[in-house]
């Protein structure tokens, strides 16, 4: 019996199923019939995919799985990928190991700490405010992405970053390009070198004119060029407004399918931060896989995987185990779901999720609780979905309150 017998041609990434919050259904079928199986990617080439939530946490926790983009073997999902990887830069320590990944994280680590986050609650919560207050005055109805769940986390992450908001308009277009898996390597390239250079001509000024953001602090240390700066800079700023805008928006979408759900945390507001849980491992907006490489051959739910050869953990998947979270395609704000890894797990998951969760929390409470009666002003069917994108969502969320 062949590992792939009862799935033939699996390929990444698969396309998904009637239900656009679910997984692709190959990807279901193969957690239940062969959770380790050979995936085929688009030049051919071939990777396990992990699709269990257990053999995903043991895979992400391991340290003989790198997630070194040059080691032999690494998956990339398409071209434009494989060059957005040679060119990130050496301040880029998602790409890297310890102890360099180790190294550079904890130049971070105090930004983001769970009690620095908090206390930036309130001004979450003013910017969260105003940006409704601005939506709905004089108006009954707008587009909940670029005029609330776009901006919200924009704001947050500038304002931290000390990167000027005012050019949010700049590095959007071209974050939307770098994660757009359409995107040719040459509109990748350009898209990297523009962002480089702009936020190394930033990093240069903040050196000059300091002030408290964390750009600005990384220049001041002396063990960072202008370029390593940028590229962890870069970073940050993709990561830290892409995944809250279409988390906050899909989670809103999610909740209007779910009117009952949405009428659980009307009634009971203390629900919001289990239900940020539950949402983050209902919808998975990684959705794509985490891509590592096989550094020693381990042994992963009783298979061998071999040194030099690719790896894709699909969290969205293991997050719908049965196994670990019953009824698992069910929404259900009051489970306990905070074992998901929407975040990823081990030493390379994800920095920024006290601020993501935050923003979150602040986002739907308050869209719950001022706007009582919002309602999709087109048919649900057509909503665009992000398929074709890294950091899954919608383009546009038509609402009416």
């Amino acid at each position: 019996m062949t590992v792939t017998e009862h799935i033939p041609h699996l390929n990444a990434p698969a396309t998904r199923g009637s239900c656009p919050f679910a997984p692709p259904p190959a990807y279901e079928q193969a957690r239940e019939e062969s959770p380790i199986a050979r995936v085929t990617l688009w030049d051919g080439s071939q990777c396990w995919l992990i699709t269990r939530y257990e053999d995903v946490r043991a895979v992400l926790g391991d340290a003989r799985i790198s997630s070194d983009a040059t080691r032999p073997g690494f998956p990339f999902l398409s071209a434009g990928r494989k060059k957005v990887a040679a060119l990130s830069g050496p301040g880029s320590f998602i790409r890297m190991d310890d102890p360099a990944h180790a190294r550079l994280r904890r130049m971070l680590t105090a930004d983001f700490m769970v009690k620095r986050i908090e206390a930036m609650r309130p001004e979450i919560q003013r910017i969260t405010d105003d940006l409704l207050d601005r939506m709905t005055e004089g108006r009954t109805s707008a587009d909940l992405v670029s005029e609330f769940a776009l901006p919200l986390p924009s704001l947050v992450i500038c304002r931290l970053l000390g990167v000027p908001y005012e050019d949010h308009a700049y590095f959007q277009a071209r974050s939307h390009v770098l994660l757009d898996e359409r995107s040719t390597p040459e509109e990748m390239s350009e898209a990297m070198d523009d962002l480089g250079e702009y936020l190394s001509r930033l990093a240069k000024e903040k050196e000059r004119e300091p002030d408290d953001g964390i750009i600005s602090r990384l220049m001041a240390r002396g063990e960072l060029s202008s370029a390593d700066a940028a590229s962890m800079g870069r970073l940050l700023l993709i990561a830290g407004h892409e995944t809250t805008a279409n988390m906050t928006a899909l989670s809103v979408l999610s909740l209007l399918r779910e009117p009952d759900q949405l009428a659980r945390l009307r009634e009971d507001p203390s629900l919001i931060k289990g239900a940020v849980e539950e949402l983050l491992r209902y919808l998975s907006i990684v959705h794509m896989g985490l891509p590592r490489a096989v550094t020693e051959d381990i042994t992963v739910g009783g298979r061998t995987l071999r040194a030099g050869e690719g790896v894709l953990c699909v969290v969205n998947v293991a997050n719908r185990d049965e196994d670990v979270f019953p009824a698992a395609a069910d929404l259900d704000v009051e489970r306990d779901a905070r074992r998901h890894v929407a975040f990823g797990f081990g030493v390379h998951q994800c920095l920024g999720q006290p601020l993501a969760r935050v923003e979150l929390q602040v986002a739907l409470e308050t869209v719950v609780r001022r706007l009582p009666g919002l309602r999709l002003t087109v048919p649900f069917e057509d909503i665009r979905f992000r398929d074709d994108m890294l950091v899954y969502g919608v383009h546009a969320l038509p609402v009416a309150w």
